[in-house]
């Protein structure tokens, strides 16, 4: 709960931009938009304030392009993890240095508290008003005045309404209203019933029914939902005090329309006579005709310039309406703090031969993913495609990249790649001595990658980044471990795809070096051919996190590419990546 406040405050920040969009194309088609398109286009906001909370991702990005046509789904390979999966296993060395991250939860959990108190706070509110309300229809009394008896019924019939909504009225309200979920009543003013002549009180009467016709209790209880859930937010209440009026344009507009052209001045002249007597509605669940002076003002004029509208002119709002909920909806994702917590992979598999695989006994209690890419047979096989398209930090598997950028930059070549000991005592005895490419890459010594990084500098990595197109591209992190559970990040498909190219020399690095990189990670020989591989591991405050092996196994007939990635509370390390992929392959009869 702590991380989602964190997720929550980054929603609402983006909550800011999408609402001066809304606002924005609201000004824009004014003219265009009918009185209620413009009041039902709040819905589409309201609904993208209830984004956040949904405990799914009702529209993901991703799946725009994840979702294949023909995948076919296919059993588990073994029902146990293989252990005696030859020597190769013995060999992959995997060390990895512990990072601190400080974690949000006292921050999250300060703005959990934060946001908890303010909720309360509106709910004591909101429950004060629901006691007076209720308070009101206890002392209120049927209706006796004869002369709205006799128009109400003419009202109900003017609005096509069958149901028979009970009239009441009171001396604790200065303005009329119209309350209930399921037993809707309109409580009058006995100080309006006394004093207005029949016309006033027919169009007060109509304006009520039009919010019962139009289920305005719905809106107002979103309203006061939405109220709560971001009473901290000034731009939504800003959003809900124009809804409400908005709401009440939408309901006099209604009214126009059951009136004659020559009534529409006198309409206004109620709402101008009323405006001094009725006063803002202090009732969170109730409807009526009331509303500040500001207010008001705007009604009259919309009254003022009202006009039938043409066929032309609905349809030219229905478009208009149309244009902006697609907008909207396609602004959602955005604000789903799913969205905010993942980062996914937009992989294109439409045009690809792809098929789900089943691995979950292999990964035991780990959540993770393991990508399977047939170079001859141009066929992938995925398991857990959610996680095979999440980016995560590539900690040690990106090794294999920045030897390259030190052998384009000739820091190190194929020849001559030794740097020596830069005489600082790491817990890893395998680190404490000069190192060349192979025995660097062999116990995944970073400081050994760390002086080629010095020696390439920022913008050279940004650009070598950004030319093959790995993860996020992202160096915002410390230069000296951005790639360990860091701001860099790539998913297990990325990684294959960057291997078929890296193995296809398309990704633009000369073949020796290309070959120098290839033998220095590359694992054992076998009659199955050549494995190549690498390791990583994310540890963070001296936990196993995050754990990676990627690779290929080469042979004279074909190339399989493979990438395993596991994440959990602690033990999720490249070794045991490694341990699951050396398992699949065997029994895929890939590699023994």
């Amino acid at each position: 709960m702590a991380d989602f406040m964190i997720r929550f405050l980054a929603c609402n920040i983006l909550l800011c931009g999408i609402i001066g969009i809304f606002l924005l194309i609201k000004r824009i088609f004014k003219n265009i938009l009918s009185s209620r398109m413009q009041y039902n286009l709040w819905f589409l906001l309201l609904g993208l304030l209830a984004v956040p909370f949904l405990p799914f991702r009702f529209f993901k990005l991703s799946e725009m392009f994840i979702i294949v046509p023909n995948v076919k789904t296919e059993a588990a390979i073994g029902q146990t993890l293989q252990t005696n999966i030859t020597d190769s296993q013995n060999r992959i060395k995997d060390f990895a240095l512990s990072v601190s991250r400080e974690t949000p939860s006292i921050l999250g959990y300060l703005l959990l508290a934060i946001w908890l108190s303010g909720m309360i706070a509106m709910l004591i509110l909101l429950i004060r008003s629901v006691l007076g309300l209720h308070g009101l229809k206890k002392s209120a009394l049927p209706l006796q005045s004869q002369k709205v008896q006799r128009l109400y019924p003419c009202c109900l019939h003017d609005t096509g309404i069958t149901k028979y909504i009970p009239v009441y009225s009171t001396a604790y309200l200065k303005s009329p209203v119209i309350v209930g979920f399921w037993k809707p009543c309109i409580y009058l003013p006995i100080h309006l019933i006394s004093d207005d002549n029949e016309t006033d009180i027919r169009y007060m009467l109509l304006h009520e029914l039009q919010h019962y016709k139009h289920k305005d209790w719905i809106a107002n209880a979103l309203m006061n939902l939405a109220g709560i859930v971001y009473w901290f937010h000034p731009l939504v209440w800003y959003v809900l005090k124009e809804m409400r009026i908005d709401r009440e344009i939408a309901c006099d507009t209604s009214v126009l329309k059951l009136l004659k052209s020559e009534d529409y001045v006198s309409y206004g002249n109620t709402l101008i006579n009323f405006a001094e007597k009725i006063s803002s509605n202090l009732f969170p669940f109730a409807s009526g005709i009331s509303g500040s002076m500001k207010q008001m003002k705007r009604r009259i004029l919309n009254i003022a310039s009202y006009q039938r509208p043409t066929l032309q002119k609905k349809l030219k709002s229905i478009t208009a309406f149309l244009l902006t909920s697609v907008l909207l909806l396609g602004l959602a994702p955005f604000v789903s703090t799913y969205a905010a917590d993942e980062n996914h992979y937009l992989w294109n598999s439409s045009s690809k031969n792809c098929s789900k695989i089943d691995l979950t006994n292999y990964f035991g209690d780990y959540e993770g993913s393991f990508v399977l890419y047939d170079l001859k047979k141009d066929t992938w096989k995925i398991h857990d495609l959610e996680h095979a398209t999440l980016r995560v930090s590539p900690n040690s598997t990106y090794k294999i990249y920045n030897a390259l950028f030190g052998l384009e930059k000739q820091i190190i070549s194929p020849e001559d790649s030794l740097i020596p000991w830069n005489g600082n005592n790491y817990p890893f005895e395998a680190w404490n001595a000069d190192q060349t490419l192979p025995t660097a890459m062999n116990a995944s010594v970073n400081w050994y990658f760390q002086a080629i990084d010095e020696q390439l500098g920022v913008s050279f990595v940004q650009e070598y980044l950004q030319k093959m197109g790995y993860g996020n591209e992202d160096l915002r992190g410390d230069f000296s471990s951005y790639w360990m559970e860091s701001s860099l990040k790539i998913s297990p498909i990325e990684q294959v795809e960057l291997l078929i190219r890296l193995q296809n020399q398309s990704l633009g690095f000369a073949p020796e070096n290309v070959k120098a990189v290839k033998d220095a990670i590359h694992i054992s020989s076998s009659s199955f051919g050549n494995l190549y591989g690498k390791t990583g591991t994310g540890r963070v405050n001296g936990q196993d996190i995050n754990g990676w092996f990627i690779g290929f196994v080469e042979s004279t007939e074909n190339t399989y590419f493979f990438a395993t990635n596991i994440h959990a509370a602690d033990y999720a390390d490249g070794s045991a990546a490694a341990e699951i992929t050396l398992s699949l392959l065997s029994d895929l009869n890939i590699w023994k």
